[in-house]
């Protein structure tokens, strides 16, 4: 995104070639940005500038990913043309009010489906103005959706947090030149101003990294090292809940890359144990709480999870869905409304329904590493859009994984 709004060109080397990224980058070509790759992860962008996009065709499909969605829309909003985001089924069931909302008040027109759901028609040609938004709820996308509105917007547009969330966005616009301030849970810039095209590394993302973080702390003997991973403070919840129960985890060769912390991870089997998780690590590990579940299955004890009713908005509800296919493997699962009570115990096999989200599918597919029987996981179409490959990098780890019908 930033690099399709920048001056000159960008150039960037880790790209996760993922469905996601790939319907991002798609949106950008169809408003007229030049790109080329990706090839092996590298991928060269010629920015058209800040007020340079051309009116794409047609509506531009996200997908399955709310991000690209949701930050989209703070772009979109400062175009001089209209355009319309779509996305598959899934996404067009996820809440968008939470920006639409706050974009209006910036003067941004937007419409969407009935419950604030897409697709959402944004009207070009809008006098943006900064505005200090409040956000109800901890959420990066909304943030990032503000703040990249924000470059088009007179005056200054400022963020409070009522926790803190993930700041790449932050990190990545200081990259490309922009001045970002924060100040505590505030985080603000002003319109008007330039990004400037540079070449950015892009870590290993830590999210697709901690299902094998859950496999190796569950799995008898393995002793497994996860190289250049983003080590970002707002992302590090899922390492911090593991230690809590109990897991082996060791950073390795620290060190910071295109503003970004990082580190290769050695995680070993260890014995693990039900917890509270503190309710201060949920925004810092919102993304992995499928594969914490099931490292929560197979800890001794109890694991309580509150404060986390945003997993219920996700790719779908993630504690109903995780709840039931938990008790589908012998497990006690106990929803409450904003969370779960699962009791350690052994996991039998069994058939889940990911009900296409592509987290849960990877979730319980490690469940599988100490599962009684079989574990059928359906509909997996989407692990795609985030982790392509994922079967692939499992068997070469070690997990008796197969991939049937293409799914």
């Amino acid at each position: 995104m930033l690099g399709s709004l920048a001056a000159g060109e960008t150039h960037i080397t880790g790209l996760l070639e993922g469905e996601d990224v790939l319907a991002t980058l798609g949106a950008f070509r169809a408003m007229g940005v030049r790109a080329e790759g990706p090839d092996k992860g590298n991928l060269v962008i010629f920015g058209a500038g800040l007020h340079d996009l051309k009116p794409p065709p047609n509506a531009l499909n996200m997908g399955n990913s709310g991000t690209a969605m949701r930050l989209m829309a703070g772009v979109l909003a400062g175009q001089a043309f209209d355009s319309e985001l779509i996305g598959d089924a899934s996404l067009s069931q996820r809440p968008m009010n939470r920006v639409a909302e706050p974009l209006g008040r910036m003067g941004a027109v937007i419409q969407t489906a009935q419950g604030g759901r897409p697709p959402l028609r944004i009207k070009g040609g809008q006098r943006l103005r900064g505005i200090a938004y409040q956000i109800p709820v901890a959420s990066a996308q909304v943030k990032s959706s503000l703040l990249l509105a924000g470059l088009y917007a007179e005056g200054e547009t400022a963020v409070t947090e009522p926790a803190p969330t993930r700041d790449h966005t932050e990190r990545m616009l200081r990259s490309f030149g922009y001045d970002v301030q924060t100040h505590g849970a505030r985080i603000s810039l002003r319109g008007g101003g330039r990004l400037k095209g540079c070449r950015i590394n892009v870590p290993a993302d830590i999210s697709s990294a901690t299902f094998f973080l859950v496999g190796a702390s569950i799995a008898p003997g393995s002793d497994l090292v996860l190289e250049h991973v983003g080590i970002n403070p707002a992302r590090t919840g899922v390492l911090n809940i593991l230690k809590l129960m109990g897991a082996n985890l060791e950073l390795l060769n620290s060190r910071e890359l295109g503003g970004e912390p990082v580190a290769d991870i050695r995680v070993r089997a260890a014995k693990l144990r039900g917890i509270r998780i503190p309710e201060d690590q949920v925004p810092l590990a919102i993304d992995e709480f499928p594969a914490i579940f099931i490292v929560a299955a197979a800890a001794s004890g109890e694991t309580v999870l509150t404060g986390a009713q945003e997993l219920r908005v996700k790719e779908s509800d993630r504690i109903a869905v995780m709840a039931q296919g938990l008790k589908q493997l012998g497990i006690y699962a106990r929803e409450t409304p904003d969370g779960i009570i699962i009791k350690g115990g052994q996991l039998q096999g069994g058939v889940i329904d990911s009900h296409g989200d592509h987290r849960i599918a990877m979730a319980f597919a490690m469940a599988g590493l100490i599962a009684a029987g079989p574990i059928t996981v359906r509909d997996c179409k989407n692990v795609d859009t985030s982790f392509p490959g994922f079967a692939r990098l499992a068997q070469r780890a070690g997990l008796s994984i197969e991939v049937q019908n293409g799914r």
